[in-house]
């Protein structure tokens, strides 16, 4: 086991690298430039490629096209690139195209604030493209340890269904300085939890199938390899057609691939859960990491208060939310985003309510102030605004 102190972006690189990613096609954007300088400078070691694009659209061109072809690819941005990948990020999704994506939120809108955390995204990588009538997976690690672990899960779970993976992560997390550990027998792998899939060529004839089936071989482009690829609605086979029956097929395939194989996508996080919590406070990313210190601190002071941490975004993890409650979403946005999912998934009877900073994370402090006006039926204000307001 190699151990180090190091950034996130450090971490995420190196569990690119394990997951066996072979081109990174990237453009510099704070806070994931130094993700595309390690690339750079690892990849051509181990015989792969850095392609350097004129723009956050043609990186992710470039680096679905080279998965296109056989290679397992990566690419990183924030939130202004992000919305650049919007087309070629279609194109993945509907031709099946499997790689990974690497988003570290900050401030927002438009360029925001370059270097202060942000989690303007949720919506946004759930719709990272036009049109619908497709599922996501993405996930957020809370610290560098885990988004070099989330990294090397997201490489898997394209492979398995086939389609890009978002890594939602935010400016805290890629830039700040952690304790990592880089397994490097397979021992080690094993130890951590570590899911490997290779990459395989599929000789069709049906490289399309209208059925929710996972662990169909991708795609792959060139000599040899007898498939096809359209950026329109396809046949089963891979050819252009626009028929409402063949979209009704290919939509059915592209929403529920995910919707039915939901257990091996999501994960979350819970604690004190047991003994049916009058609050149950719910973040992910860094924000999870002072909230899981303010809830142990409120059980020292006798308030029940429980967490959950959903790791997996999207499928948002519902099963989570079975528990009659009042729930506090914790967001660094002001607009309120999560809190939507969990009012959504939460328990009939529910109270939902939304505590948002943006740029910076809510203090210890703050969330007990938050937890006492909750269980005394107080109403939630906050700096200059009346109320909560999402």
């Amino acid at each position: 086991m190699k151990r180090y102190l190091e950034t996130g972006n450090f971490a995420i690189t190196e569990g690119a690298i394990l997951a066996g990613c072979q081109l990174f096609a990237g453009y510099p954007i704070t806070p994931a430039t130094e993700i595309a300088e390690a690339m750079s400078a690892e990849l051509p070691k181990i015989g792969g490629y850095y392609v350097q694009a004129e723009d956050e659209c043609a990186a992710m061109h470039l680096a679905v096209g080279a998965a296109a072809g056989g290679m397992k690819t990566m690419t990183a941005t924030s939130g202004p690139g992000y919305i650049l990948y919007a087309e070629p990020y279609g194109w993945a999704i509907g031709c099946e195209i499997p790689m990974v994506v690497l988003n570290s939120q900050r401030v927002g809108p438009v360029s925001g604030i370059t270097g202060a955390p942000g989690q303007g995204e949720f919506y946004n990588s759930r719709y990272p493209t036009q049109g619908g009538n497709y599922e996501t997976i993405v996930l957020a690690p809370n610290s560098a340890q885990e988004a070099m672990e989330l990294t090397v899960e997201a490489f898997y779970l394209s492979e398995r269904f086939r389609t890009p993976v978002t890594i939602l992560a935010d400016q805290l997390i890629t830039d700040g300085l952690e304790d990592i550990s880089i397994p490097e027998t397979d021992e080690e792998k094993k130890a951590m939890g570590l899911r490997f899939a290779e990459r395989k060529v599929h000789q069709g004839p049906d490289f399309y199938p209208p059925t929710d089936e996972i662990d169909v071989p991708p795609v792959v482009l060139g000599r040899g390899t007898n498939a096809m690829c359209s950026d329109w609605t396809p046949t089963e086979e891979g050819y252009d057609i626009e028929t409402v029956e063949a979209h009704h097929k290919h939509s059915y395939r592209m929403i529920y691939k995910i919707r039915n194989h939901k257990d091996l996508i999501t994960r979350y996080d819970s604690l004190f859960l047991d003994d049916d919590p009058d609050i149950i406070v719910v973040a992910f990313g860094t924000p999870s990491r002072t909230v899981k210190t303010a809830v142990k601190k409120a059980r020292e002071k006798g308030q029940k208060i429980g967490m959950i941490r959903p790791v997996s975004l999207w499928p948002f993890p519902d099963e989570a939310f079975q528990k009659k409650a009042i729930y506090l979403s914790v967001e660094l946005d002001y607009d309120g985003q999560m809190v939507r999912e969990v009012q959504r998934a939460a328990a009939a009877g529910s109270d939902i309510h939304f505590f948002g900073k943006c740029g910076e994370l809510p203090t210890v402090a703050e969330l007990h102030d938050t937890f006492d006006k909750l269980l005394n039926g107080e109403p939630i204000t906050r700096i200059g605004w009346e109320r909560e307001a999402w």
